[in-house]
């Protein structure tokens, strides 16, 4: 087992996958020339710190300190490395149990590279684990470096955070996602909806566009204000199209943890190791993964939705007409805003259309749109 060389600098390659993020490469890239013992990578959902995380996991454990070529590189990429230890949590957020598992992983020596790679993800949901973690995070084995991932820094994070040499990744932009995709052969049509429909995620920007559906998803949602006529039954036909809209929404999504499990399964085999509790680990992953899809197919879409009201209530015509179309604007958008605390889809959908239906829907009324929370 060898040490990176003092001062090497990363391949480019090694970060192909965060769109948008000069900045943070370039301080991962900085970074490397003298690693610490703890990083925080920050950035939305979708931003890329995944990506980030094990860009600087191959830089840390390639002999040659990340040349984006060898063996090691591409299987830490490929989140195949015995090194990189990628925590993968079990519940809405990690649990005592894992973080005390974390510290264990964290004195175990390495099996090829000179260091191993523990990435925590989403640590900002966690806040009763930090101070499981502190210590491992203060002063984790010479051989061991932690990589903590997280959205927000809120109060109770912030003595592990300053433990961390810290990487801020900011909101990608629709114009950077879509001239990224149309670089990589998708039309440049299809390209700016699939960028505007992404939420700032490259990676679910790449899914959509290789989407057929997508554009017919977008007009059904842009469609909704014509069709609602007041009506019960209305409302109930409009939802249910919606709600099937968003299943049909998350089949490329599906395709890809397929493919993902395929793997997965061959690899175990290939090594002679058993699949089962990685199996469910993976498993647990892509049903999270598919609930953060839905809401963030339900979020694009209700963001055209509003964009559909908002053409009206600029669009010059009768004045009581724009201000209910106004009113409308803020429906929605309670409507948006109310998917953080995981409404059941359809009754959110089908308080929203009620109120929009109305003859003269009332912003006033927005705690109507929360449904009832789901598991």
């Amino acid at each position: 087992m060898s040490a990176p060389a003092p001062g090497a600098r990363p391949d480019p390659a090694l970060f192909a996958e965060v769109v948008g993020q000069p900045d943070a490469v370039a301080a991962v890239v900085a970074a490397c020339r003298r690693p610490v013992h703890a990083y925080l990578v920050v950035g939305a959902a979708g931003s890329g710190t995944a990506a980030l995380a094990r860009g600087l996991a191959a830089a840390l454990l390639c002999p040659d300190g990340g040349c984006g070529q060898c063996g090691t590189c591409r299987r830490v990429l490929a989140g195949a490395h015995p090194d990189l230890v990628e925590v993968e949590r079990a519940g809405a957020a990690l649990q005592t149990g894992e973080a005390r598992a974390v510290v264990a992983a964290a004195q175990r020596r390495p099996l090829e590279a000179a260091r191993q790679v523990i990435v925590v993800p989403d640590v900002h949901l966690a806040p009763a684990v930090v101070p499981v973690l502190l210590k491992t995070v203060e002063e984790p084995p010479p051989s061991t470096v932690v990589v903590l991932t997280a959205e927000t820094v809120p109060p109770e994070l912030v003595t592990l955070a300053s433990r961390c040499a810290r990487i801020t990744l900011r909101e990608v932009e629709a114009d950077v996602i879509a001239d990224w995709l149309v670089r990589t052969g998708v039309d440049p049509s299809v390209a700016d909806d699939a960028a505007w429909a992404s939420g700032g995620s490259p990676g679910r920007a790449r899914l959509l566009a290789a989407d057929p559906t997508l554009a017919e998803r977008r007009r059904l949602w842009r469609s909704v204000p014509d069709r609602l006529d007041g009506t019960g039954a209305t409302v109930a036909t409009v939802a249910s199209d919606l709600v099937a809209a968003t299943d049909q929404s998350v089949a490329a999504l599906a395709e890809r943890h397929r493919q993902e499990a395929e793997s997965a399964a061959e690899r175990a085999e290939s090594m002679g190791e058993r699949a089962g509790a990685a199996r469910k680990a993976l498993e647990d992953r892509h049903r999270r993964e598919e609930r953060r899809w839905r809401t963030d197919e339900l979020r694009a879409g209700l963001a055209v939705l509003a964009g559909a009201y908002r053409d009206r209530a600029v669009g010059g015509g009768p004045v009581g007409a724009a201000r209910r179309a106004a009113a409308a604007v803020g429906l929605v958008e309670d409507a948006a805003r109310a998917l953080v605390r995981n409404p059941g889809e359809r009754l959110l959908l089908q308080a929203l259309l009620l109120r929009l239906g109305e003859p003269s829907p009332s912003a006033g009324n927005a705690r109507a749109l929360g449904g009832p929370a789901v598991g």
